[in-house]
């Protein structure tokens, strides 16, 4: 599989590339990234064949939405598919005004939450207008989550599935909007909405990786079944699974806990053995389960892009997938590359 290989997005009349383009780096998360360097990657993952693109009023408080609208004003718009999300209204203000954290310089808006049906209905137009751009093709219902919302959740999730829901299932009747999803951290969050309501597909963030594969008991079943489409994003669980098991590792945005650097180490001695880079098994990995046509990554350079991109198409040999499940540091249902 190389980033430029085409897959059915689930039940949906669209195609995907099996390597797509996160914007949440482009939004100033963290640290800033100037506008040559944003546009440079997106130009970098169009000319590498990329013509997935995702990205949400959050990121950057607009800013990664209108850099994206930007990049990609003056492609032929058939020739690529974009999602973002809804769940938050951006409202003007000073800079001076606004708490941007963890974002850095970033566009001039407050951010509140607003799952209600004219409120999602005004995201997505609003999100239109930011991008300069005619049309989106994917819109997610975004962070209802216990990793965002906390004890709030269940009630958000309730709010959600039935304001923003609505708004977006008739955006859909309407074919303003080819598919509808959820795009959260937690793959519980995916499978109650699933069984809930009639989606299309799924943003999951770092839930179905080297490390973890919990979510093939339940949720990614029933995806098959239902024909719906998991993205995934966060594929390296927020960092260990790109710089291994240095110190310092990052797993799901805080240090690695010591029996996480333990298996990542074995799965490192296993890459070693076979001569695979670990970043490639861990981008490789999680698009071969059939339910999953596209993994999401957001990089800060464009050296750290080309990287991701070659890491995608790096030889891997069958006998080092048999190694890994014959030791137990992958389940042995997890479908792997050909």
């Amino acid at each position: 599989m190389t980033p430029d290989t085409k897959n059915k997005f689930g039940r949906v009349d669209l195609e995907v590339t099996a390597f797509s383009f996160g914007t949440a780096p482009i939004g100033n998360i963290f640290r800033e990234i100037d506008e040559e360097t944003s546009d440079a990657m997106i130009q970098t993952a169009w000319d590498a064949g990329v013509r997935y693109y995702d990205t949400a009023p959050m990121y950057g408080h607009g800013l990664a939405e209108l850099r994206t609208g930007h990049s990609l004003r003056w492609k032929n718009r058939d020739d690529f598919v974009l999602s973002s999300k809804v769940g938050r209204k951006l409202i003007p203000a000073r800079k001076a005004d606004i708490d941007y954290a963890p974002w850095t310089n970033a566009g001039r808006f407050t951010v509140e939450f607003d799952y209600t049906y004219d409120g999602t209905m005004r995201a997505f137009e609003d999100s239109l207008q930011r991008m300069a751009l005619e049309s989106m093709d994917i819109c997610f219902i975004h962070d209802i989550d216990v990793f965002t919302r906390g004890d709030e959740q269940p009630e958000v999730f309730k709010q959600a599935m039935d304001g923003s829901w609505k708004a977006l299932s008739d955006l859909r009747d309407q074919g303003v909007v080819k598919a509808i999803g959820v795009g959260v951290n937690e793959w519980q969050v995916c499978h109650e909405a699933l069984k809930q309501r009639d989606f299309d597909c799924f943003l999951l963030a770092g839930r179905y990786t080297l490390l973890e594969q919990e979510s093939l008991d339940e949720f990614l079943p029933l995806c098959e079944e239902r024909g719906a489409a998991v993205v995934v994003g966060g594929g390296f669980n927020s960092g260990i699974l790109a710089t291994g098991a240095v110190e310092g590792a990052k797993y799901n945005y805080a240090p690695a806990p010591p029996e996480i650097m333990d298996k990542v180490a074995k799965i490192e001695a296993v890459c070693k053995d076979h001569k695979v880079p670990l970043p490639a098994a861990a981008l490789q990995f999680v698009v071969a389960h059939p339910a999953i046509p596209s993994f999401i990554a957001g990089t800060r350079t464009v050296d750290q892009l080309k990287k991701n991109l070659d890491w995608f198409s790096h030889p891997i040999p069958p006998d080092f997938w048999a190694e890994l499940k014959s030791k137990g540091l992958l389940r042995e249902d997890a479908p792997v590359p050909a």
